[in-house]
């Protein structure tokens, strides 16, 4: 009886060259929900645990040229996008995905924990405009919650509301920062409310990425979205507490695949 053929997920992001976030975290985190895990970088960072020192994005032809050869052989059951950065790559990706009817997780990386724009500040109505309409859900944090939004606030369930009032099919505020750990989802018009254990360990950098790509993993498996969340949560929280803490100067990656307990096979 030949296998069951994997369920596939795309992640449409930018490369963190210490490992800890962008793509590199989509990568893990798709593994760690049992699914496919394919890649269309946008843009490549200069980054480890301290910062991000330079970005340099790809042509949006070439993004492009990535995102046919995805779709026209390996059509993902899934997609998540993450750092976009600019404009044009935006309303490329945005072209590709119009249509499809794919199920969409759009985390609006805008700002780095180490401080850094990730996405410039024009590209951010090219966000709200073309791609929050094709989202299934928008998973910023609080601070891109707040920024997006324009509220001051730590109210996610009225943060969900103003980004829904922006076209976000739902939209799931986490609960990284701020007083409260929770994950506040907005969807079909009902409110839920994902308590969450924080770690106080310094190895959370990737925990944002991890947490939407296990979401649109999920969402791929067919579970429905308050489901996904709740799953989503519990990958994101795990990897920060096996977060791998001392790995560099700066922050630690989180860890959704807890490396550390793994051994290299037996060899004869």
């Amino acid at each position: 009886m030949p296998p069951a053929t994997a369920v596939r997920a795309l992640t449409i992001a930018s490369s963190d060259s210490g490992g800890g976030a962008g793509i590199q975290a989509d990568l893990k985190a798709f593994a760690r929900c049992g699914v496919h895990g394919m890649s269309v970088i946008v843009a490549l960072t200069a980054q480890n645990t301290v910062g991000v020192s330079a970005i340099h994005q790809c042509p949006p032809d070439f993004v492009r040229a990535q995102l046919d050869a995805v779709f026209d052989d390996l059509p993902p059951a899934a997609v998540k996008t993450g750092m976009l950065f600019s404009a044009p790559l935006i309303a490329t990706v945005a072209e590709a995905l119009a249509g499809r009817g794919l199920p969409l997780v759009l985390d609006p990386v805008m700002i780095a924990s180490s401080g850094a724009r990730l996405l410039e500040p024009d590209a951010v109505d090219a966000l709200v405009g073309q791609l929050f309409p094709l989202a299934s859900v928008v998973t910023p944090n609080l601070m891109e919650a707040q920024a997006l939004t324009g509220l001051d606030t730590e109210d996610r369930s009225r943060l969900a509301e103003a980004l829904v009032a922006l076209g976000a099919r739902a939209a799931l505020v986490t609960g990284g920062h701020g007083s409260r750990p929770v994950d506040h989802l907005l969807a079909g018009g009902r409110h839920y409310e994902i308590e969450v254990r924080r770690h106080s360990r310094a190895a959370t950098h990737g925990a944002g990425c991890t947490h939407s790509a296990a979401l649109a993993a999920c969402l791929g498996r067919g579970d429905p979205l308050p489901v996904a969340a709740r799953r989503a949560a519990l990958v994101a929280e795990q990897a920060v507490e096996h977060g791998l803490v001392g790995l560099g100067a700066g922050d630690g990656p989180v860890d959704a695949l807890n490396i550390s307990s793994f051994a290299p096979p037996e060899v004869c």
